[in-house]
């Protein structure tokens, strides 16, 4: 999709703090962290919303989960605990419209969150 944010990152048109990439997923750190980690793990192939997942994405949405699992590790988050978060659609405060995951470790969480 031409006109999306995480696409052009994907694509190395826009600048940003690419922390892992592979053919099928990038990785780069949140422009406003709301923890000391907070990154954004995205498919290359652009999928607007997890509400459009459909099954031939089904490893492509376990890699996602892989690589955050691997970064939270990687980064020292992993043994005291991070939250992996997906907003989906405009009232769960989902910005891009293109599949993301936050990654976010590095201080206690409240709960229930938002």
């Amino acid at each position: 999709m031409t006109d999306c944010l995480f696409c052009k990152i994907a694509a190395k048109q826009i600048p940003s703090r690419i922390v892992y990439e592979d053919a099928d997923v990038v990785a780069f750190e949140d422009i406003e962290p709301q923890a000391p980690v907070h990154l954004l793990v995205v498919p290359r192939k652009h999928v607007a919303t997890l509400n459009d997942l459909a099954p031939e994405d089904d490893a492509l949405a376990g890699k996602l989960l892989r690589t955050a699992a691997a970064l939270a590790k990687e980064r020292g988050i992993a043994d005291r605990g991070w939250r992996a978060t997906v907003n989906v659609n405009r009232d769960a405060h989902q910005l891009v419209f293109h599949v993301h995951l936050h990654v976010m470790g590095g201080r206690v969480f409240g709960w229930p969150p938002g």
